[in-house]
This record gives structure tokens, sequence and C-alpha cells, in this order.
């Protein structure tokens, strides 16, 4: 469908109910500033989302830049790249992408029964590649909680706790995003193991908030379990929208989900001019 060049087509999407919106700049140049991803995340005034999504063309198959809420930078999201894999494959045919990130160039496949996996990469677990104010064993970091610090192309903290569910993200999350540890803030995880290789998650994400699931941070939660030998490399991991699987492999952390494509809209040309 054509669209005029002074309005701004977008799509809705989610994974588990961590919810995007994607803009599509293969065809069109797009300009995404702090200003205008506030605005169209704002869930009263905009349409709303925990990340917005970016695509364009560029090596690899395709080129994703992803923002934050408040309008900073996220380097990787892992739902959203499952999200577009699995628009670029409906729009292509293909089973098997490559997606450059600023975490680098993802493997994303067609995993049957309309699940969509992508390999995030190795974790990154010395503390200036997380990074870290200053070296430290980030197995278990000096915070209360003694929590696992773990980089998937962000930077993560993850809490093991008895009772995942009995903890106030809202009250939890903000201090620990901050911690004077993490010099370009924090995502935040409280998990809690509910069985043999079977986590339940709950995540604060940087600069969004409590949301219904991660990609990133269920790979971070995996490998700091596997690493403290809590679970083994492959894990189910149980979120507030759903369920991922987590396999920490040689050639790095598979993340395997289902995905969905909610609607498409277009913002107005006078909607776009107050937001300038």
């Amino acid at each position: 469908m054509e669209h005029a060049p002074d309005t701004l087509p977008f799509m809705k999407m989610h994974g588990l109910g961590n919810d995007f919106v994607v803009l599509d700049g293969r065809a069109r140049n797009i300009e995404v500033t702090p200003a205008l991803a506030r605005a169209i995340a704002d869930r009263h005034r905009g349409v709303g989302f925990d990340q917005l999504a970016l695509i364009e063309r560029g090596e690899g198959d395709a080129r994703l830049t992803f923002y934050n809420a408040d309008g900073s930078t996220a380097g990787a999201c892992g739902n959203a790249t499952r999200c577009i894999a699995r628009f670029l494959m409906d729009e292509t045919g293909r089973a098997r992408l490559e997606l450059v990130t600023e975490r680098g160039t993802l493997l994303a496949e067609d995993a049957g029964n309309g699940l969509t996996s992508v390999n995030m990469g190795q974790p990154q677990l010395r503390w200036d590649e997380i990074p870290l104010a200053r070296e430290m064993d980030t197995l278990e970091l000096p915070i209360e909680g003694a929590p696992t610090a773990t980089g998937m192309g962000n930077p993560h903290c993850t809490f093991f706790v008895e009772d995942a569910e009995a903890v106030d993200l809202d009250a939890f999350g903000p201090g620990h995003e901050h911690h004077p540890l993490y010099p370009e803030r924090t995502n935040v995880q409280v998990a809690s193991l509910i069985g043999p290789d079977h986590l339940r998650m709950r995540v604060w994400e940087r600069g969004v908030g409590v949301t219904l699931a991660s990609g990133s941070s269920s790979c971070a939660t995996a490998v700091a379990a596997a690493r403290r030998g809590l679970t083994g490399r492959k894990v189910t991991v149980e979120l507030d929208g759903g369920t991922l699987q987590i396999d920490w492999s040689e050639d790095g952390v598979w993340m395997t989900g289902g995905t969905a494509h909610v609607f498409d809209g277009v913002f107005s040309r006078a909607w776009l001019e107050a937001v300038e």
C-alpha cells in the first residue's frame, strides 16, 4: 500500500507481550530522534512500546537498530529481532536470515510450528565487556543478593531468589538499573528455579521498566544459572508473558519462542509535525 511521503507507516509486533513498534526504512530514509522515539512510546498519545526497532538495508539481510521508551538506544533486543526475523521470513519465503545489529550479525532460523529462533551470540562474561565500573568477579557481584553480571550486547544483573513472584519490581528495579557498578545502567532480572532446567524470571528493562518478557534478559539469566550450577545450558524460561527456550550452545545463545504481528498503522503528518 502506498502512503503519502510525509506520513510514517509502522508495524506493531510482540514476542510474549514484549511489544514493539517497527519502522521499515529499507525503501525510504527514516530518522529516529530521541523525541520521536519517546512520542511513539507514549501509550496514551502515541502507540506505546517496550522497544522501537528500525529496519534498514545494509550488510546481511537487514540492519536493525533498537530504541528504548526513554529515547535511548539498546544494543540488543532479542524478542524484537525474532519478530522482525519472522516478518522477513514470511516476506521472502526464506528459513534462515542474517540480521546485523550493534551486537553483531545474528543468525535467525524458522524453528517450525510458528516458532522463531535467534542466535544472540556468545555471552560477555568479563567485567570490562559487560561493562562494569571496575574489575571484579562477575559471577557474584558485591551487591546485596550477590547477583550475576552478564553482557548480551547490553548489560544484565540477575538475582536468584526463592520466589520471583514475591519481588516488587517497581521498587526493586530502578535502584539496581542505576547502580554505580553499571556505568551504562543495566537490565535487572529476578529468577527462581522451579524445576530441573526450568526458571521463572521477571524483568525490569533499562530505559523501559517492567516488561512482560525480554529475550536478552532470558538469555542472560540462563547463562547466569548455568554458570552458578543451578541448571544445565539448555533451559525453559517462564516469563510474565509466556515461555522461551534458551540453549547456550558452542556457537552462541539460541532463543526460541513465538511472535505476533498485531497490526499495521500510519503516523499522520499532523502528528509528526507536533512531535517536532
